[in-house]
Order: C-alpha cells, then structure tokens, then sequence
C-alpha cells in the first residue's frame, strides 16, 4: 500500500514536470514561429506590391534608345538593330544586313564596335549580328506573348543625331501578310507609327512596359502605317543561331528599290557627332542618369573627378534645356560651344541659371570621349 502511494506521488510529478516543460516550449516556440511566417508572408507580398509600380514613358523611351543601335554596312547602307542577350547579341532585319559578314555598330554614346553576321534568314526578314563590345550588358526585356489591337507601342530606330527616332501609335491590325521579296511576311502587326527611316530593324516596344514586342520592318507609302513582325514568332530562330551561330551565311537577292523607307541616311562627320555627344550627355542628366553621362567623359576627366564627385555636382540640378549648340575643329580637337539654361534647386527652391558651356571632344581608343568642360553662368 505505501509502495503504491509513492508510486502514484511519482507519477503525478511526472505529470506536471511534463505540463511545465510544454508551457514554456509553446511560449518560447510559438511566437518565433509566428514571427517566421508573418516575416515569409510580408516577403511574398513586398513583390506584389512592387509590380504595381507605373513606368514614366520617357523613361521608357530613353532605356530602350540606349540598347538600339545603329548598323552600318561597308557599301554605305544602314539600318537599326536593339541588344536582346547579354551575349552582345543584335536582332535586326535580314535586309539592313544580307550580303555582309562583319558590320559596324554604333550606340547612342557615339561608341564604335565591329559585329559578325551569325544568323540570317531567306525569306524571314530576320537576323542576328554578334557584337562582342556588348557583351555582359542587360539587354531590352523581350515579352512573347501576342500583342493585342489598341496596344500602344513605341516604334524606335537609329539612335544617332537626327535620325534618332521614336514614333508612337497602336497595333492597328494583326495577322497581316505582305511580300517584299525575296521576304514574306506573315502574321505581322499592322501599326499606327510610320516606320520612317532609321527604324527598319529597331524594336516595337509596348509603352507601358518598355518590353520588346515586334521588330520594325516595313513602311506603307500611303500613310503612317507600318509593319512589324512579332518577335514571338521569330525569337526561337534567333536564339538558335546564337547558341549555334551559322558559318556559312546564304547569298540573298534583294534591291534597294524593294526598301525605299530604309533609304535618306546621311552619314554625320565628326563636328555633328561631338555636338550629338554633348546633346546626349544633358540628355542622361535630365534623366538623372548619371553613369551613362559620367561614362562618355575621357579617361583623364574622369581619373581628375571620381564618380560620386561628378554625381554629386548634378544633384540639384532639375533639368537642362540646349539654347543652342555650334561646333568647330581647333588644331584637330572638336569645341563644342552651347547655351543652356538649367532649372537648379537652391535653399528649397527652383532657380533658372543660363550658362555658356563649351566642351573638347576628341578620340580615346577609336571612341569619341567629350575630353574637357568647363562654363560660366550668363
């Protein structure tokens, strides 16, 4: 009997030692685990949220202009082409490049890169152009899905001096079919932005996204109407000569007659490229892009003013309008002389300052480099 009654105490301590542990377990447990999924849910929700953000359509438009390019072919003929891998990879029409192996490519920083012809199409008006000075830069976001009538594109082309174009419209019409031999094209977008010159192997890019929708191909000569073929119909052949670049490249027919609306390029001498150049560079600014302008200053400008010292000169200033621009050649150096009145922020409020500038443009490696600046405030 004595025996079973201390058996019985035993067990009951057993018990409430078991029911002690287990409150502290859930209350040292339990909130961390609450704490754990409450911080994973917060995790799965920020991205949504993210997502809604709107672009700015000027934004848009001038990240895209800085991944199209201008081709330039040994004849003298031209065209446009946009970045698509980090390969350093070209999409642009098999027009703008038949008959070429090795092309030259200009970016809307003036810089020049030689590219080869990997892939090219017969009768899809397609082809791909390596170029590997572009290698390992983020290139134009690609959406494969269809484009729908009443989307709103950008039509975007040669993004060098005057022939720096963006047109803007709608897909008008889907599933268009037109031959301009030896291409066909079939199920191709009808769109409301004329395809003016320098566009023809650009990107059609949606507007609210900035995503690569068609590649610019065709003009009408009736109207503001253009065709672009859909880069959902063509991006499997692309991908295909980049993972597998072709070695011997066919011999194509075609006339320039056939592509009228590539015609009117004019080539633009060193004076008008360093005056595009200065243009550009307040154009980044006005855009608070500071890497890209702080990358077209020359290597002895920019080893004088490391980067957050230049970034840091630009922060008050709001935008920046060119008055006027000139340009002349003084013992082989390019001037720049320009006008310029700047919208700066000062003690909380907007100042309007008109300044004279003038910049030395000159070559570093085969690359027009803006070499010096300096201004006074008017």
């Amino acid at each position: 009997m004595k025996k079973y009654w201390i058996f019985s105490i035993i067990a009951t301590l057993i018990v409430i030692g078991a029911g002690i542990y287990t409150f502290y377990l859930i209350q040292d447990h339990v909130p961390n685990q609450l704490h754990l999924a409450s911080t994973i849910l917060a995790s799965e929700q920020e991205p949504a949220e993210a997502l809604v953000e709107p672009k700015d359509l000027k934004q848009i438009i001038h990240e895209s202009q800085k991944l199209v390019v201008k081709i330039e072919l040994t004849d003298g003929s031209l065209g446009s082409g946009f970045l698509y891998n980090n390969q350093g990879d070209v999409i642009t029409n098999a027009h703008v490049v038949a008959g070429a192996k090795e092309v030259t490519v200009k970016t809307a920083d003036a810089k020049e890169y030689p590219g080869t012809v990997i892939g090219i199409s017969e009768d899809t008006d397609v082809a791909v152009v390596r170029v590997n000075g572009l290698k390992g830069i983020a290139p134009l976001a690609i959406n494969q899905q269809q484009a729908e009538i009443g989307d709103e594109i950008l039509a975007l082309g040669n993004p060098l001096g005057l022939e720096n174009t963006v047109t803007t419209g709608i897909i008008s019409g889907v599933n268009r079919d037109l031959d301009i031999p030896p291409y066909q094209y079939e199920d191709v977008y009808q769109i409301s932005a004329p395809i003016a010159p320098g566009n023809s192997g650009g990107p059609l890019v949606n507007a609210k996204t900035g995503e690569v929708v068609g590649i610019n191909s065709a003009g009408a000569n009736q109207g503001a109407i253009g065709f672009s073929i859909p880069i959902a119909n063509v991006i499997a052949l692309v991908k295909g000569w980049s993972e597998s670049p072709m070695e011997n490249l066919p011999s194509i027919n075609q006339t320039s007659e056939d592509y009228g609306f590539d015609e009117g390029y004019e080539e633009y001498n060193d004076t008008e490229m360093a005056m595009y150049l200065v243009e550009y560079f307040y154009e980044n600014l006005n855009y608070q892009d500071y890497i890209t302008a702080y990358s077209l200053l020359g290597s002895s400008w920019q080893t004088n003013t490391p980067y957050e010292s230049f970034r840091k000169g630009y922060l008050n200033t709001v935008s920046v309008n060119m008055e006027g621009i000139s340009a002349k050649v003084k013992d082989g150096i390019i001037q720049v002389d320009a006008s310029i009145s700047a919208e700066e922020r000062v003690d909380g409020e907007i100042v309007v300052s008109n300044y004279k500038v003038t910049y030395l443009v000159g070559y570093e490696n085969d690359q027009m480099k803006l070499l010096s600046g300096e201004g006074e405030e008017l």
